[in-house]
C-alpha cells in the first residue's frame, strides 16, 4: 500500500538503518579499546527500547496509553529467570516468557479493554502494581530482594555458541532481537490491520461500520504490544545477573512512556532512540550530580515544549519529503529520433 503510512513507514526504516550503524560502530570501538561499560550500558538501553516500542505500539497507533506495560516486562524476566535457575538455556527461557507474558496479556487485555481513555490507563497502572506488590511479598521470588546468581548462559547458533558475558555478542544479538522486534510491528502496522489501528485512534465509533471489529483490533494491538514487553524483558536477567520487583512498578512504565514521548509518539523508531537518550543521560547526568531526576525531569519539559512530536517526530516529515519528491520526480524526455516506418516517408 503507497500512502502516507507506508511513506512514513519508509522513513522510520531509513532512521532505524542509520540506528543499526551507529550500534554496530559501537560495538566495533567497544571491541577494540576493550571497555564493556557503554556496550553494557547500550545493551541495557536496548532491552528497555523493547519495553518502549510496546507502549508506542499502544499510545502511538490506537491511541491508547498504558502505564502498566511494565507489567508484561517484569513477568519476562521473572519467568526467564526462574527456567534459567532451572535449565540454562537461552532458546528455552525465551520460549517459556513468550508464553507467560501471552496468557498474561490476554488475561490482561479482557480486563483492561473493557474501558477506554483515561480509565485504561488506570486498569492497567492498578493491575501492574497489583501483580508487582504480589512479587514483592512472595519469598519463593525473593520478595522485595528479587532473585540473583542467574547463570550466565552459552546462546547456541548450531555449532556457534556466544555468552551472555561476552559485552559484543550479547550486545549483538539484543540489537537483532530488539530490531527484529521493530520490524515485525513495522511489517504488521503496514498491513490492512495497521490502517484499523490508526481508524480506531482518529475515530472509534466509525470503524465497525467499515465492517471492522473494534475489540478484536485492540485486542490483538493489546497481545502484541503485551509480548514485545515480556521478549524484551527475558533479555534482563540475562544481562544483570538478577530481577527485583521494580521491574514491575511505575517508575519503569513511566519512562518507557517518557521514551517515546522523547523519541516521538507513532513513529516505532522514536522509541528506541528515546529509550537510548533516556539511559544515556540518566547515567551522564547521574556520574555528576544525585538530583539527576530533576535535571531530566527539565530536559523532558524543554522537550515537550519546544519539540511536541519527539526527536523523530521532528526529523521525519523532511525524510519523507524527499521521498515523496523522489517519488514524483518526472522521467527525463528522451531525446532520441524517432524511427520512420518503411513508406511513410513523403517525398
Amino acid at each position: 500500500m503507497r500512502d502516507r503510512l507506508t511513506l512514513s513507514m519508509r522513513a522510520s526504516h531509513l532512521l532505524a538503518l542509520v540506528f543499526v550503524t551507529a550500534a554496530l560502530a559501537l560495538a566495533v570501538i567497544g571491541a577494540a579499546s576493550g571497555d564493556t561499560f557503554y556496550l553494557r550500558l547500550g545493551t541495557e538501553a536496548l532491552i528497555f527500547a523493547g519495553l518502549a516500542l510496546s507502549v508506542d505500539l499502544l499510545l502511538g497507533y490506537s491511541g491508547a496509553l498504558s502505564l502498566g506495560q511494565a507489567l508484561y516486562f517484569g513477568i519476562g524476566a521473572y519467568v526467564s529467570a526462574l527456567t534459567l535457575l532451572k535449565v540454562p538455556s537461552f532458546w528455552l527461557a525465551m520460549a517459556a516468557a513468550g508464553g507467560a507474558t501471552l496468557i498474561a496479556s490476554i488475561v490482561g487485555g479482557l480486563i483492561a479493554n473493557r474501558v477506554r481513555g483515561v480509565y485504561f490507563a488506570l486498569i492497567t497502572f492498578g493491575l501492574a502494581q497489583v501483580v508487582a506488590k504480589v512479587v514483592y511479598n512472595t519469598r519463593e521470588l525473593g520478595a522485595s530482594d528479587g532473585m540473583i546468581g542467574i547463570p550466565v548462559i552459552e546462546i547456541g547458533f548450531g555449532p556457534v555458541s556466544v555468552s551472555a558475558g561476552n559485552p559484543v555478542g550479547f550486545f549483538l544479538i539484543v540489537l537483532t532481537i530488539i530490531m527484529g522486534l521493530y520490524g515485525l510491528t513495522a511489517y504488521l502496522l503496514d498491513t490492512p490491520f495497521g490502517r484499523v489501528l490508526t481508524a480506531l485512534k482518529a475515530n472509534e465509533k466509525r470503524v465497525p461500520f467499515l465492517g471492522y471489529s473494534v475489540w478484536r483490533a485492540r485486542m490483538f494491538s493489546y497481545v502484541l504490544a503485551g509480548l514485545i514487553a515480556g521478549l524484551s524483558g527475558a533479555l534482563y536477567p540475562m544481562l544483570r545477573g538478577f530481577v527485583s520487583p521494580e521491574l514491575m512498578f511505575f517508575a519503569t512504565s513511566g519512562n518507557a512512556v517518557i521514551s517515546v514521548i522523547l523519541g516521538g509518539v507513532g513513529t516505532l523508531i522514536g522509541a528506541i532512540y528515546g529509550s537510548v537518550l533516556l539511559v544515556l543521560l540518566k547515567s551522564i547526568i547521574g556520574s555528576w550530580t544525585e538530583h539527576h531526576l530533576i535535571v531530566i525531569g527539565l530536559i523532558f519539559m524543554v522537550c515537550v515544549m519546544f519539540l511536541p512530536k519527539g526527536l523523530v517526530g521532528f526529523i521525519r516529515p523532511r525524510i519523507e519529503q524527499r521521498l515523496l519528491a523522489g517519488a514524483q520526480k518526472p522521467a527525463a524526455p528522451s531525446f532520441a529520433p524517432a524511427r520512420l516506418e518503411a513508406g511513410s516517408a513523403k517525398p
